[in-house]
Parts: C-alpha cells; sequence; structure tokens
C-alpha cells in the first residue's frame, strides 16, 4: 500500500510540474507578429497598375496576425524593406513605411499598408520590394519564413496564379484580350468552380478563333480591324483609343488569323 501511495504522489508531481510548465509556455511566452499568407502569396503579391492607368497612386495591404494573447491596450509592431535585395526605388516607387504600425487593443490582425506609385517606367519593367517584419517592444518575430514578403510592381499586366490552371500558355496580349471577351479579372482555384471558369476561357477561345466574327457580333463594345495591306494583317483596337492596337497577322500556311503578342509570337 505505502508503495502504491508513493507512486501515486511521484505521479501527482510529475503532473503537477508538466502543468507548470505548460502554463509558463502558454502564457508567459512573448507575444509574436507574422504575415498571415499562404507560401505562394509571401513568394509574390503581385499588383499592376494595368488595370486603370489613370490612377497615380495605391496601397497595398498586407494581412498580419499575432501569435499570443489579444489584450485590452494599444500595442505596436515594426517593419522595413529590405532595399539591398529590392529593384524597387523608396519615395518613387513606394513611400517609405513608418517606425511602427499601431494594433488595436483586443485585436488579433491588422494590414500593414504599403503605398505605391504608378510611374511611366512601370509600363516597360516591373521592379520588386522584399518587405519584412521586425522585432518590437511589443512583439517578437520567432519564425522567419513567416515575416518575409515579396510585392511585384508594375504598370503592365503580369501572370496571375490562377492562369495556368485555366488558360494555359501567358502573354500579355493574350490576357488583355481575356480581360476583353470576359469582363472578369480573376478565377479561382476551386475545383467546384471548374464549368464557370472553363466557360470563360472558351469564350477567349472562340475569339482567337475567329476575331472578325467577335467584333461584329459585339459592334457596342466599340473595337475594330482594320488593314492597311489588303488582309495580310490587322490593327485590332477600340475606335476612341487606336494608338493601342494589337496585330492581327494571317498564317499564310495555316490559313488563319493569329493575335501577335509583346514577344512576336502568336497567340494561341
Amino acid at each position: 500500500m505505502k508503495e502504491i501511495n508513493y507512486l501515486v504522489a511521484v505521479l501527482s508531481m510529475l503532473m503537477y510540474v508538466s502543468c507548470k510548465n505548460a502554463e509558463e509556455v502558454t502564457y508567459d511566452r512573448h507575444a509574436n507578429v507574422y504575415f498571415n499568407m499562404s507560401a505562394n502569396e509571401r513568394d509574390s503579391v503581385v499588383y499592376t497598375f494595368a488595370y486603370d492607368m489613370t490612377k497615380a497612386t495605391d496601397t497595398i495591404f498586407i494581412p498580419v496576425q499575432i501569435v499570443g494573447h489579444r489584450v485590452p491596450s494599444l500595442r505596436h509592431y515594426a517593419a522595413y524593406v529590405e532595399l539591398d535585395s529590392s529593384s524597387a526605388e523608396q519615395h518613387v516607387h513606394f513611400d517609405a513605411l513608418e517606425d511602427a504600425y499601431p494594433l488595436a487593443a483586443n485585436t488579433g490582425t491588422d494590414s500593414l499598408p504599403i503605398i505605391v506609385h504608378n510611374l511611366a517606367d512601370l509600363e516597360d519593367r516591373s521592379v520588386s520590394l522584399i518587405v519584412k517584419l521586425m522585432a518590437s517592444a511589443d512583439f517578437g518575430i520567432e519564425n522567419p519564413r513567416l515575416i518575409r514578403a515579396k510585392i511585384v510592381l508594375s504598370a503592365r499586366l503580369e501572370q496571375p496564379l490562377w492562369w495556368s490552371m485555366w488558360l494555359g500558355g501567358y502573354s500579355r496580349v493574350k490576357h488583355q484580350l481575356f480581360l476583353l471577351v470576359t469582363e472578369q479579372r480573376t478565377l479561382t482555384m476551386e475545383g467546384l468552380d471548374a464549368p464557370k471558369n472553363l466557360y470563360y476561357a472558351n469564350l477567349l477561345n472562340m475569339m482567337l478563333n475567329d476575331p472578325f466574327k467577335w467584333v461584329a457580333d459585339n459592334l457596342d463594345k466599340g473595337y475594330v480591324l482594320h488593314t492597311t495591306d489588303n488582309g495580310a494583317s490587322y490593327a485590332f483596337y477600340h475606335n476612341e483609343n487606336p494608338n493601342r492596337a494589337l496585330l492581327l497577322r494571317k498564317n499564310v500556311s495555316a490559313d488563319k488569323y493569329y493575335f501577335i503578342d509583346e514577344d512576336g509570337r502568336e497567340v494561341r
């Protein structure tokens, strides 16, 4: 009986110590902050002014999450741009970050604002900036994999994550035609949305296969096809902006017209 009582006492002591340690880890651990994004998003947050070239500036919001308890007082987290690893220029393509950002009382999430600018050079190239969270008086940065985000900034269309899932090979010209024909900016990557997404993909394919029919069927959209070489090629443009024309050229061997992309390739 004494051995049993002794064993119970030892087990009780072990359980007490275990619970005590668990409490110390759970409640006394310093709060941490990280970017609440998928791995793909952290590797490349693509932002383009291409959808609205009249917009001079905009703000990109990076979701921030804390690990730890919410508290009934204001706290602050900090972030910086790793300039040596960024091709974007501070005070030119983006504004310098603040020294600290407030996290409201009793909250566990926030959005880090990155103010970016639409400049002429972004029409010809994309630039990137590497944003990282840093330790502050209120928050640590325990997991280095979760505190970094790359933003790709341009004023031209960039390939979105979902493109290859539904539409195959990418080009900016094909992307422009997709936006025009479908009037959709994004498609999901959900399998349940396959019928809808394939419908939009088919709309684009029908237009690529017969752009002359598309123009005739959509006169209200204001697009025209104009030739200056007896039908060997056509300029496709909106009647109010002929300076932004896409080239449609005949492939004689295939006896078919193809749009030509920014690299001189046929859009298929």
